[in-house]
C-alpha cells in the first residue's frame, strides 16, 4: 500500500522513522512518501521536504514566514494528489497538518493522526477540526486518551510512547570511547545542555545555560548540537574552554550525563527516560510569550510534570530563567534528596507511559485503517 507521512520537526522525524520501520515490517510492499528528515529517509521513506525548511518558532516568526508556509501547503496538496496514497499519516505539527487534513478529507483520502497535536495545551477548539477531518487518532501520552474520550467523546488508540522503544533498543555505550572520540575529560562528570533544535530557541536559551559553567568547574558541560544547525551557528557560544559540543549523539550524551539543562519539549521526556535529573528551561520572544501565556492553560510546560500531574522537575520560565536561579537549581539536583526524589518519580513515570511497542501498535492500526 501507499503511505504519505507528514512530520515537521526533529522529534517527528525520530518517531516517523520508527513508524516507517514498523510499517515496512508489517507491510513489506509499503511505498512510503514523506515530509520529515534524515531519519525518515534512512528508514526507507521517499523524502519530499526536510523539516529544516519548515521550522518556524513563535507567533512573530510564523507571521514573518507566512509566504513560505502557504507555498509549502500548496506544494504538499499537489504532491499528495500526484502520489495518490491509500492513507495519509500526520505526525504532530498541527498548524500545517490540520490544514492538509481538511483538504485531504474533502478530497476523499483516509486520514490518521499519530502523536496528537497539543490541543490539550492550547486552542482546544481545534477538536472540532480533528473530529471532522481525522479518521483515527493514535496517542502516545496517557492523559490524552482521557482528554479525547472522556472530555470530547472522540475515541483514540493509546499506543504507548515510542521513545521507550527508541531508548530500550539502543546498544550498550562504550564510555571511554565516547569521551575519547569527542575529546571529553575522562575524570569529569558530564552536564548535558539541550537548548533546543531551532535557531530562535537556542539563541534565547544557550547563553543563559552557559552563564553558569564557571560555577561548576568540576563538571564538563556538553552541548547536544541540533542536526538542523551548523557548527558555525554554535561557534560564538563556545568561548568557554569548559564547554564542548557533540552532534548526532544526544542519546549517548544522556546515557553518561549526571544532570541536564533542557529546553521544554520532547527532550524533557527523553532526559527523564534516561534517568537524568534535569532543570527545564524556557524563554521566548517577549511578544510571543505574552500571547502564549494567554492561550495556554496548562499548569506545567514539561511533559514530565504534565504526565505525573505534579512538579517532578523544576521549570524555569521566562524571567525565572536567570543565572542565579539556574545555578541554584542545578546545584540541588547534582547531589542530595532532591536528586533522589526525581529519580524515584522517573520510575513511576515509565510505568505510566506503558511498555514497549508503540510504533508497532501504531503501524498495525494505520494498516488496518488503510485497508478498511
Amino acid at each position: 500500500m501507499k503511505y504519505y507521512i507528514i512530520a515537521g520537526e526533529a522529534s517527528g522525524d525520530l518517531h516517523g522513522s520508527n513508524l516507517i520501520k514498523a510499517l515496512k515490517l508489517q507491510d513489506p510492499e509499503a511505498n512510503i512518501r514523506c515530509w520529515g528528515g534524515d531519519l525518515m529517509q534512512q528508514a526507507g521513506g521517499d523524502l519530499v521536504k526536510h523539516y529544516k525548511e519548515m521550522a518556524f518558532m513563535g507567533f512573530i516568526e510564523v507571521l514573518m514566514n507566512l509566504n513560505a508556509i502557504f507555498k509549502n501547503i500548496s506544494f504538499c496538496k499537489t504532491d499528495i494528489a500526484n502520489f495518490d496514497p491509500d492513507i495519509i499519516v500526520f505526525i504532530d505539527y498541527s498548524g500545517f497538518n490540520l490544514r492538509i487534513a481538511k483538504w485531504a478529507k474533502e478530497n476523499g483520502y483516509k486520514t490518521n493522526y499519530y502523536i496528537s497535536p497539543q490541543i490539550w495545551a492550547s486552542r482546544e477548539g481545534r477538536i472540532e477540526k480533528i473530529k471532522r477531518d481525522i479518521d483515527a487518532m493514535h496517542v502516545i501520552l496517557p492523559f490524552e486518551k482521557e482528554f479525547y474520550e472522556e472530555k470530547h467523546g472522540f475515541p483514540v488508540n493509546f499506543v504507548g510512547h515510542p521513545l521507550i522503544d527508541a531508548i530500550s533498543n539502543r546498544p550498550t555505550l562504550d564510555d571511554d570511547k565516547f569521551r575519547s572520540t569527542h575529546n571529553l575529560d575522562p575524570n569529569k562528570p558530564i552536564i548535558a545542555l539541550l537548548p533546543g533544535s531551532r535557531k530562535q530557541e537556542v539563541q534565547k536559551m544557550l547563553s543563559i545555560m552557559l552563564s553558569i559553567t564557571s560555577d561548576f568547574s568540576d563538571y564538563e558541560f556538553v552541548i547536544a548540537g541540533a542536526p538542523s544547525l551548523d557548527l558555525d551557528f554554535y561557534t560564538p557560544f563556545l568561548k568557554d574552554q569548559n564547554v564542548k559540543i557533540v552532534y548526532n549523539c544526544t542519546y549517548d550524551l544522556l546515557t553518561l550525563a549526571k544532570a541536564a539543562l533542557v529546553t521544554s519539549g520532547t527532550a524533557t521526556l527523553e532526559t527523564a527516560l534516561f534517568e537524568v535529573p534535569q532543570v527545564v528551561c524556557y524563554k521566548a520572544n517577549w511578544i510571543s510569550y505574552q500571547i502564549a501565556k494567554r492561550i495556554i492553560t496548562l499548569e506545567y510546560i514539561s511533559l514530565v510534570n504534565l504526565i505525573m500531574k505534579k512538579e517532578v522537575v523544576k521549570e524555569l520560565i521566562q524571567s525565572d530563567l536567570n543565572h542565579h536561579m539556574l545555578k541554584q537549581e542545578l546545584s540541588s539536583i547534582l547531589e542530595g534528596p532532591k536528586r533522589e526524589e526525581i529519580l524515584k518519580n522517573y520510575t513511576l513515570l515509565k510505568t505510566k507511559l506503558g511498555g514497549e511497542g508503540a510504533s508497532k501498535k501504531a503501524a498495525a492500526h494505520i494498516i488496518e485503517n488503510a485497508k478498511s
